[in-house]
């Protein structure tokens, strides 16, 4: 009897490579917030200016969402991924180049248009080459690289500018996405059936997934804005980010002014939120994958693990509140953070579930609500600190009851019914 094939990992390489996009997009992402002092000082740029730079990001962001999902459900991720990350890459080098106000805010808006089609379309590389049963691990590495990458950016970029200075560490910075982007566009292919290193067994495996790879360009908006999926879907990632978006905004101002810690304990205690939640996708997959046995349906298991974690980030944000030592305060907003990403991976495999060969779009449209929350939460945050005179525990407040809300959301949320079969 001649033993059965076993089949090839050449699938991996999907996660190889997103987990290698994931951090250059939070590198590039995240190292402007630590060189804002040196911008601010060089380019004669005030408080409220800064802030302008960092709210036309999330703007851009948020808008290109769907558009970026969209392209790679009509073309593929293969040419639509290059062109973004050769794009972003030039325009996160070209950071660098501003020289006032107004170049740096329309550079920083271009940035964040062209990086907004980054995840969308690595989601739908995932539906299309890896089989169901891998796709939630595969959102789980990456959303932990990413959270990693923006965790310890800081001490990159402290290293890199402090030898060539700010300017040039936006062109190095840009030079790693057009590396990723050569190299990606080199071995991807859209229908994985297409990559002759896949032996007999490993096509087996994917060949039901690479029906998603299929281009076209019908996809059913109305269906999506009438379908209570969709809906619940978006609100509950808009929950999430409002809520997240604090660590890599306010954070290092709420440590100074609210925790009274100088520059270097800020810059270390400022790691936490990032590194904890990253911990926390793969926690997320890890216990899903205990509880789908003993629940008996993965609808449930994803709603429980959802319940989960917007109930421990919204109780962990208030209990950081009652905490006088900054360590044990930081611990908390650290084990908020853990919490608001057991949610994450489940959100992005209803999209895959739910959006099949349309998870590119579905993955834009929840993306884009997400980023509205985060470009909405930072100016929210600023406003109330206005209004109470720097009364940092009601900010708390506001995002632990938008967590709350999301689980609303879930409740009223079908996370693997396909739109269209």
């Amino acid at each position: 009897m001649i033993a059965a094939q076993a089949p090839t990992r050449v699938r991996y390489w999907v996660i190889v490579f997103a987990v290698a996009l994931a951090v250059v997009t939070y590198i590039d992402r995240v190292s402007i917030s630590f060189a804002a002092p040196f911008i601010s000082r060089d380019l004669g740029l005030d408080s409220r200016q800064m802030g302008a730079v960092f709210t036309a990001f999330g703007w851009a962001y948020a808008l290109f969402e769907i558009p970026g999902g969209y392209l790679g459900d009509r073309l593929g991720p293969r040419s639509v991924l290059m062109r973004i990350v050769l794009w972003w890459s030039f325009f996160t080098a070209a950071t660098g180049w501003a020289w006032n106000f107004t170049s740096l805010t329309v550079t920083r808006f271009l940035f964040g248009a062209g990086e907004a089609g980054c995840f969308p379309n690595l989601t739908k590389t995932f539906t299309t080459w890896l089989p169901e049963n891998e796709r939630v691990r595969a959102q789980g590495i990456m959303w932990l690289s990413a959270r990693w990458g923006g965790a310890f950016t800081p001490l990159l970029v402290a290293q890199v500018m402090n030898r060539v200075g700010w300017r040039h560490s936006f062109e190095i910075f840009g030079v790693l996405g057009v590396v990723w982007a050569v190299m990606f566009y080199r071995w991807y292919r859209n229908n994985p059936l297409e990559n002759p290193r896949l032996n007999a067994a490993e096509r087996d495996l994917v060949r039901e997934s690479s029906v998603n790879a299929r281009p076209h360009g019908d996809v059913p908006w109305a269906r999506f804005f009438a379908s209570r999926q969709v809906w619940m879907i978006c609100l509950q990632y808009f929950c999430l980010s409002y809520g997240w978006y604090f660590y890599i905004t306010w954070l290092p101002t709420y440590l100074g002014q609210a925790r009274h810690l100088n520059v270097q304990s800020v810059a270390f205690f400022s790691i936490a939120p990032l590194f904890m939640g990253g911990l926390g996708n793969p926690a997320s997959v890890w216990l899903a994958n205990r509880f789908a046995p003993w629940v008996g349906s993965m609808a449930q298991t994803r709603r429980i693990m959802a319940y989960i974690g917007f109930t421990g980030a919204s109780m962990f944000l208030l209990l950081s509140t009652r905490m006088n030592d900054p360590l044990m305060a930081m611990l908390a907003i650290g084990m908020a953070s853990f919490s608001n990403d057991l949610v994450m991976p489940g959100s992005w495999a209803a999209c895959m579930d739910v959006g099949g060969t349309h998870a590119g779009s579905l993955s834009g449209m929840m993306n884009m609500a997400g980023n509205v929350g985060g470009a909405m939460s930072p100016l929210a945050i600023g406003y109330i600190l206005y209004w109470t005179h720097n009364n940092w525990n009601l900010t708390f407040y506001v995002s632990a009851a938008i967590y709350l809300m999301g689980i609303v959301c879930w409740r009223f949320l079908d996370p693997v019914t396909p739109l269209e079969e």
